[in-house]
């Protein structure tokens, strides 16, 4: 498990290193924040799309957030909406708080990076998802639990903990922000037993 968490940070510090190539700085207003999570989740499912194999997710305490998942599990199609399941993942992101330049509105989804995948002998859940910059939508603030939910261009939604409380209190709903995002492949999708 150590060596599949080395493997893992590595591939998203490479991933990392590739966004900061791509991200602009922000000259006026607020500067950007990143944030590294790894997530154990035990949510229910909420929607299941089979031809993209995503699974949008929500959690204990309402938070949405939809996942790709890798392949590599099997019967996919025996999960249903209002199964409880058990997953776990790593997400980096990078948010920045810039109006959208007239290219970002006009492609708001650009892939950065593809995703890498564990060497044969790791644990298949070993693998990090696309890089992705985003032009996202504020959707929800829970300044109470400190969480901030954002909708993409394709209506995915992602629910984040935002630690610095004057930036939770400088945020809006609908405010537009410019988010670089990278997950980890779920793999660990695994039904709760009653």
């Amino acid at each position: 498990m150590k060596a599949y968490r080395k493997l893992m940070l590595m591939i998203i510090c490479f991933a990392v290193v590739s966004i900061n190539l791509y991200s602009q700085q922000n000259e006026e207003g607020l500067p950007p924040k990143e944030l590294w999570s790894q997530i154990t989740v035990q949510a229910s499912i909420e929607a299941i799309d089979l031809a993209s194999r995503e699974v949008t997710l929500k959690g204990p305490q309402g938070n949405l957030v939809t996942v790709e998942v890798d392949n590599r599990v099997k019967r996919l199609s025996e999960f249903k909406v209002g199964d409880v399941v058990s997953a776990e993942y790593w997400t980096y992101l990078k948010a920045e708080f810039r109006e959208p330049t007239p290219a970002e509105r006009n492609n708001p989804l650009v892939i950065l990076a593809e995703g890498g995948r564990a060497p044969e002998g790791m644990p298949p859940s070993a693998a990090v998802g696309a890089v992705v910059k985003a032009v996202v939508v504020v959707d929800l603030i829970n300044r109470t639990e400190g969480q901030v939910t954002i909708r993409g261009p394709r209506g995915k939604y992602m629910t984040f903990q935002v630690a610095d409380r004057n930036l939770i209190n400088q945020i809006k709903v609908r405010d537009e922000i410019i988010m670089t995002y990278a997950e980890a492949l779920a793999l660990s999708l695994v039904k709760v037993k009653d």
